[in-house]
């Protein structure tokens, strides 16, 4: 088992390099870079972006401003070409595309993932910044999530064609169709001071005078204001996973090992937690790396706008639409690390689950 891990442990190598690098020279075709988002700043904040570009010296502003002449970036022509080839260098982009990647590559090795471009900040501070926000609505909505939908999967298939099962399938169907989003604006409206009660706050993960707090009452005010993100996100969510696990349990109940374990006289509840659940759960369980991935990473961004809330989702969409480099390699590295030790973690599961699952067997 050991040896099948260390394998596991070493092929997440070149899969995170081979992620890095399709998404790296992918995005360097894409257009509007940060070259050409300076470019298209200095058009309304001419001197404030000379002055940190050049370095602020009143001289080299004006020499920038004094010569003419045409680039292939677009909207640079009349610009001074000493001036394009400081903004290529400020940004690292006076480099060949295979020596930045290379670069990149070795900063991130030494845990260093650079400064954004925009931000004035480091993209460790950043994330730091943004981080409990994601884990907030990650952690506890997908906590949530497999809480609510693995029971109700599992009696749904266990009461499968019953009138519990109807109504339970009709606010399932009801929660799929319904946007995230379109939950969140509801719950404003009805619990937000929107237009009928004003139960629970707006805005932020924390109440301005929450350092003054005692424990107890920093712990009640974060639940408060956790309640209504986090059951926006579950509302949203449950859906698809309680259909699995339904699903899963109906494949499973209908083979014959079932029916010989009925035969020998073993209770039902034994059959079902027994023999059962360990075999129906292998495939929800595969699935959670995603799920936990995509509600960490972006399944929170109309959430985390709604409720004012400044996570990773909103920072990675801003990152994109700034093309701010550092910040959405950044991102996608610490994804990609946390989606495949992900993976490893659910083998891992799989053996607890299922005891019969022996993985000395792929060493050889």
């Amino acid at each position: 088992m050991l040896k099948y891990f260390s394998k596991r442990i070493l092929f997440l190598i070149p899969t995170l390099l081979g992620i890095l690098a399709v998404n790296f020279f992918v995005i360097q075709l894409a257009p509007g870079g940060p070259v050409e988002q300076t470019i298209a700043r200095m058009s309304g904040e001419e001197h404030s972006v000379l002055e940190r570009i050049t370095g602020g010296g009143q001289d080299e502003v004006q020499i920038a401003n004094t010569s003419v002449s045409r680039s292939f970036y677009k909207g640079a022509d009349g610009l001074d070409p000493e001036l394009i080839k400081q903004i290529e260098q400020y940004y690292g982009f006076d480099k060949p595309v295979g020596e930045r990647f290379l670069l990149m590559l070795k900063n991130y090795a030494t845990l260093n993932l650079g400064e954004s471009f925009f931000r004035d900040a480091t993209v460790v501070d950043l994330i730091i910044e943004k981080m409990p926000v994601s884990v907030s609505l990650g952690l506890w909505s997908t906590l949530i999530i497999y809480l609510i939908s693995i029971p109700l999967g599992i009696t749904k298939a266990v009461r499968n064609g019953t009138r519990f099962d109807l109504w339970t399938t009709t606010m399932v169907i009801l929660g799929n169709a319904i946007p995230t989003f379109l939950f969140a604006v509801l719950l404003i409206i009805f619990t937000a001071g929107g237009r009928y009660f004003q139960w629970f706050p707006l805005r932020g993960l924390t109440s301005p005078d929450f350092p003054q707090l005692s424990l107890m009452g920093q712990i009640l005010d974060y639940a408060w204001h956790m309640v209504l993100p986090v059951t926006a996100m579950v509302l949203g969510g449950f859906a698809g996973l309680t259909l699995l696990t339904k699903n899963c349990f109906l494949d499973e109940i209908g083979k014959l090992y079932v029916m010989t374990a009925r035969a020998k006289g073993l209770t039902e509840k034994r059959v079902l937690y027994g023999h059962v659940f360990r075999n129906a759960m292998l495939l929800v369980i595969s699935g959670f790396p995603a799920a936990f991935l995509g509600i960490f990473f972006t399944g929170s961004l109309l959430v985390e706008v709604i409720f004012s809330l400044d996570g990773l989702g909103l920072m990675g969409f801003e990152a994109a639409m700034e093309r701010d480099y550092p910040v959405m390699f950044a991102s996608l590295y610490i994804a990609s690390i946390v989606g495949l030790g992900m993976k490893v973690i659910c083998d891992i599961t799989y053996m607890f689950v299922d005891p019969r699952i022996n993985f000395d067997s792929f060493d050889s």
